[in-house]
């Protein structure tokens, strides 16, 4: 059912479909794809963008980022330019291999695979498009909510990404660093779209990051499949560090299949409008997830972040932890749903949101929700709203701290909760970093 649109957002909606139309044009794709591409435009025509009214999207008003007119960018070069966007990229001492896109473009001359284990395949996606992947074609919107607008919208513009395929029984030792870079003075938009496979027992350390050399305003808009094998084992983690004036929109799709174990953590610092949906579907008995959340703002950021777990196979687990630390008039939005399918007996379900507010500005918006049909269970969910502990920092102080830095020892270590299950050092202490100078 469409939306009823406001004539700014109709505005919006249109000015996609005629770039689409040019989209078409410059970039033709084969048959399966062009087909997904045009039903997806459709779907998003029919949809339209989301409002306050819709419930999913009350406590977000996404019109800022609807109405953004942006340059489309079909194709893109860095044109030599590699060398001084390199000393800007997170993550420069993570060894491994990276796969980097500026402006929703490849750029091999950022990017470094090393030796490959026989049958794992990492590549752009639009090379794997291009040499007609059997795997890709059958793998490509297998997972995601096609009825979703901005997945549609990620649909009908996909052109590139990442394609991860780890096959059975092998351990991928070194991780896999997915960056994506938002460079030039224009606005503009990006579609990223990632398909990440994982066979039986195979294992996977995957880090997806979205960054920026400007401080300009911008779209991105992302899609990240990951299915996984019985018995596999992945460990990811995004970590959002946009502009202060970007729009951030990304979709985390998990399909846990029997006895897999799945962690991931989504770390948001940048941006100035923010929406994460992370939804993981537990398809095979003893299937293992923990989604983690962290989210550290200031002036009037707005991070909203929508966390599914759909328990639909009994004896499977899920955790989850998500922590706000909230400054200035910025607002955090969290909507964590725990979904328990009739068969799903024997579900463990733990559920925590924690936030502290720095400012009497700062505002969080934290909805709970359980859904269980099935009765041998055991579900928790658990929030709390705070300020920093006082008689923890006034220890601090006694001891010679600064008022400062005692504040800033205590975020860390609410943080730290969410940075230490993260195997990755270089990641880890990056990130602390990052929150320290942050906090300053």
């Amino acid at each position: 059912m469409a939306r009823t649109q406001t004539n700014l957002t109709q505005g919006a909606v249109t000015r996609y479909e005629d770039a689409f139309a040019q989209f078409e044009r410059e970039h033709p794709a084969p048959a399966w794809l062009q087909t997904k591409r045009r039903e997806a435009i459709q779907t998003f025509a029919r949809l339209g963008f989301p409002t306050v009214r819709d419930e999913e999207w009350k406590y977000t008003d996404i019109t800022p980022a609807a109405n953004l007119v942006a340059t489309p960018i079909f194709h893109f070069e860095l044109n030599g330019a590699a060398a001084q966007v390199r000393t800007q990229l997170p993550f420069q001492t993570l060894e491994g291999h990276r796969l980097a896109f500026v402006n929703g473009h490849y750029a091999p001359d950022l990017s470094h695979i090393g030796e490959l284990p026989t049958g794992v395949e990492i590549s752009p996606l639009s090379e794997a498009i291009a040499a007609d992947s059997e795997r890709v074609q059958q793998a490509f919107g297998r997972s995601v909510n096609g009825e979703e607008t901005f997945v549609a919208l990620n649909t009908a513009f996909a052109q590139d990404g990442a394609f991860v395929f780890v096959p059975a029984d092998v351990e991928l030792v070194e991780p896999v660093h997915l960056l994506f870079l938002t460079t030039g003075d224009a606005a503009t938009v990006s579609h990223p779209r990632n398909l990440i496979l994982l066979g039986h027992n195979a294992s996977l350390k995957l880090v997806e990051t979205y960054c920026s050399s400007t401080e300009g305003v911008y779209l991105t808009n992302a899609v990240t499949e990951i299915e996984s094998g019985a018995g596999a084992r992945i460990e990811h983690t995004k970590a959002q560090l946009e502009s202060p004036k970007a729009f951030h929109v990304s979709t985390i799709q998990v399909g846990a299949a029997r006895d897999s174990q799945l962690r991931s953590s989504v770390l948001n610092i940048g941006g100035r409008l923010v929406r994460n949906n992370s939804i993981a579907v537990m398809q095979g008995e003893g299937a293992e997830v923990t989604l983690n959340g962290l989210v550290l703002t200031d002036h009037e950021q707005h991070i909203d972040n929508h966390t599914t777990m759909d328990h639909a196979q009994p004896h499977c687990a899920s955790h989850e932890m998500y922590a706000h630390v909230l400054n200035d008039k910025s607002v955090g939005v969290f909507n964590g749903k725990i979904f328990v399918r009739l068969d799903a007996q024997k579900t463990d379900a733990k559920q925590s949101n924690r936030t502290i507010l720095l400012s009497g500005d700062a505002t969080i918006n934290a909805k709970p929700q359980l859904e269980i049909l099935a009765d041998d269970v055991r579900c928790t969910h658990g929030a709390t709203i705070g300020q920093l502990d006082e008689t923890a920092q006034f220890y601090l102080q006694t001891r010679g701290v600064p008022a400062r830095e005692a504040r800033s020892i205590l975020i860390r270590a609410f943080a730290g909760e969410v940075l230490e299950p993260i195997s990755l050092e270089v990641v880890r202490d990056e990130m602390e970093a990052r929150i320290t100078a942050k906090l300053k």
